[in-house]
Order: C-alpha cells, then structure tokens, then sequence
C-alpha cells in the first residue's frame, strides 16, 4: 500500500482524467509508475554497466568481433 500527496493541480487534472474516461485515479496513477520506473530502472542499470566498464570489470567486444560472432 502506498500513499502519495499530490500538489492540487496534479490532482485535479487526474480526477479530469479519470472521470472523462471511466478510469479510477488509481489505474492512470499505477501506469504512470510502471511507464516511469522502465526508464528509472534503464538509466541505472545503463550507469552501473558504465561504472563496470570503466573499471575494467566487464567485458566489452568491438563492432567487428560482434558481427563476426554474429556471422559463424
């Protein structure tokens, strides 16, 4: 269970929504979350991938070894 205070304008642009479509706040709230948190999640995962190349600890291959490994 979660609980979230909105600030009004939010809130009355989501009971807008809501009433004009037949939807609950609460659906057009839980998919706002899930469209959000794919990015959210893509961006730190693409940053601590980052960090491990960097750091030398995971391995990168070139263009040319993909598409060879691509083409046997």
């Amino acid at each position: 269970m979660l609980s979230i205070r909105l600030p009004t304008d939010i809130e009355e642009r989501l009971t807008f929504l809501a009433r004009e479509t037949g939807r609950t706040k609460s659906y057009y709230v839980r998919s706002a979350i899930l469209e959000k948190i794919e990015d959210m999640e893509d961006a730190y995962l693409s940053e601590t991938t980052l960090d491990r190349i960097r750091q030398g600890k995971e391995a990168v291959l070139t263009a040319e070894e993909m598409w060879r490994d691509v083409d046997d």
